[in-house]
């Protein structure tokens, strides 16, 4: 009998890129994982939660360490502050209300990654595309048509 492969533990995860783990950082990183395209305020939240006081430059440093290592995305809708998300390494994209600003996953629309091909690569490598759609979500929607 075989054995299913292990999942990591954050901690392991944290090792693994190279980072100290602290109790901020693994509270950090299942903040993000846990939730749902979460900006900056609400991830220090769910931290304090988890571990009582940590600073918001804490949870600036942290994020950028964690970004840096690939461990989380960071994306920036226009006029939107940036968020977080803990779905990397696929290249999908993301849909976002003009209305209330809520965020969504989208996965690649066609073709292998980068999803996307220039017409005129300028003689760079591309290895990712992002692209964000943009729309009024079903609750949103309901409400401008009534």
């Amino acid at each position: 009998m075989t054995d299913a492969p292990k999942t990591p533990t954050t901690a392991e995860e944290l090792r693994g890129a190279g980072l100290r783990v602290t109790a901020a950082r693994v509270a950090l990183l299942e903040t993000v994982r846990g939730g749902d395209h979460l900006d900056v305020e609400a991830l220090a939240s769910g931290v304090r939660d988890r571990v009582g006081h940590v600073s918001l430059q804490a949870v600036y440093e942290a994020l950028h360490a964690l970004t840096a290592a690939g461990l989380v995305r960071r994306i920036e809708p226009a006029g939107s502050p940036a968020r977080f998300e803990g779905r990397v390494g696929d290249n999908h994209h993301h849909i976002v209300c003009r209305s209330c600003g809520a965020v969504a996953d989208v996965d690649c629309a066609v073709g292998h990654a980068p999803c996307l091909h220039a017409a005129d690569n300028h003689g760079f490598t591309i290895d990712e595309a992002e692209v964000i759609y943009w729309g009024r979500c079903p609750g949103c929607s309901t409400t401008s048509s009534s």
